[in-house]
């Protein structure tokens, strides 16, 4: 089960995102249920508490380098949980998207339930097609 934001980047209809959850439920034969949360409803999303525990940490202050941002977040814990953190330096491409033939494959391997299409999503891997 992965519980996304439904934002821009990993929602419903992404290519990009879509085609490397297949992938990755080929790779390891795992059915995966994707849950979108619905718009303005953070509150319901882990993360979003996280972000706010870290906002209190900084206490309002000037995050000017990359090396504060990481070692601020390296001294605050959450629910007695230091979360790992790291800088991520992996250029990630804007405009990218999967062409429409490719997606239509791809489409097939997505169960979308009926009346919630972009909130729902079921993977199954290809094995377990057949």
């Amino acid at each position: 089960m992965i519980n996304a934001d439904n934002g821009t980047e990993s929602d419903g209809h992404r290519t990009q995102w879509l085609k490397c959850l297949v992938e990755l439920a080929d790779a390891h034969q795992l059915t995966t249920q994707l849950a979108y949360y619905p718009p303005y409803h953070s509150k319901y999303n882990p993360v979003e508490r996280l972000w706010g525990v870290l906002e209190n940490h900084w206490r309002g202050e000037i995050i000017d380098t990359t090396q504060k941002a990481l070692g601020l977040g390296r001294r605050m814990t959450y629910r007695g949980i230091k979360p790992p953190i790291c800088k991520v330096a992996k250029v990630y491409r804007s405009g990218v998207s999967v062409a429409k033939k490719a997606m239509c494959e791809i489409e097939k391997r997505l169960q979308r339930k009926a009346g919630l299409e972009s909130w729902f999503i079921k993977i199954v891997p290809q094995a377990q097609l057949r």
